[in-house]
């Protein structure tokens, strides 16, 4: 394999994206940044600014101040439904469409995969839109809107649980949490079954996601990868494209099938 970085898509993706029987899809923040949404890297501010995501996103930290943390989580929930998905993600959408298969692995809570229309995402993370109840599991509805918070954020008491009684959380998957089980054996298994993978927008450093696209590469598939910065999948990928999903998805949409 090699690092060279491209800018345009070659030939040969173009052949192996119209060829694919099983097309896996692995997106990260990159993605979502897009449509304006602040990375977990970003600097947070406001109520928040003497701490970064690392020190709110724990079980400890919701145990220890369940009103801070759940103000924060609502506060990323009213970002992210005022934002809009974007070109990248309606692409995605679009390649399920045109492919005989497509697992669509994302490690982003947002929701934006499933409001461009995109099936069945396997959501390593968890989501913002679907809280549970901290002691018995049980699921939370929301609803559609978040509440009007004011720009530096709020504290805010999580709601009860109707079945327990419990602190609902967020349902995100926190630093020294396992991922879902089940949704982690069904990306390990498409990893490995896969002819092609597009890693999108993603820094590969969170782990055991950035597993992925060394599996399927191990297993013979085709690795691209797309993103605007240099990682450490840049070694492992058969193709390196410099730029946005948002750039560069459209385009491998209407070059791999420019008749439709």
């Amino acid at each position: 394999m090699t690092d060279r970085t491209e800018t345009a898509a070659p030939a040969t993706l173009m052949a192996r994206l119209r060829a694919s029987r099983h097309l896996v899809v692995f997106t990260g923040a990159g993605v979502s940044q897009e449509s304006g949404i602040p990375t977990f890297r970003d600097a947070l501010t406001g109520l928040w600014a003497n701490f970064d995501a690392e020190q709110l996103a724990t079980p400890e930290a919701f145990l220890a101040d369940p009103e801070l943390v759940w103000g924060w989580y609502e506060w990323r929930r009213g970002l992210v439904l005022r934002c809009q998905p974007n070109a990248g993600h309606r692409a995605i959408a679009e390649l399920a469409r045109r492919v005989p298969r497509l697992t669509l692995i994302s490690q982003n809570v947002d929701g934006l995969h499933e409001r461009a229309g995109s099936p069945a995402i396997l959501s390593l993370h968890g989501s913002l839109h679907r809280p549970y109840c901290a002691d018995c599991g049980q699921t939370h509805p929301l609803p559609a809107t978040a509440p009007e918070l004011p720009d530096g954020g709020a504290r805010l008491s999580p709601p009860r649980c109707g079945s327990c009684g419990g602190l609902v959380r967020p349902g995100v998957v926190w630093f020294g949490e396992s991922l879902p089980v089940e949704t982690w054996q069904a990306a390990d298994a498409a990893a490995a079954d896969c002819d092609l993978l597009l890693s999108v927008g993603t820094s590969s450093l969170v782990y055991p996601a950035a597993e992925l696209p060394l599996k399927a590469a191990a297993r013979g598939a085709l690795v691209v990868q797309i993103n605007p910065a240099v990682t450490s999948l840049n070694a492992v990928a058969g193709i390196n494209l410099r730029g946005t999903a948002a750039q560069m998805l459209p385009t491998l949409v209407a070059q791999a099938w420019p008749d439709d």
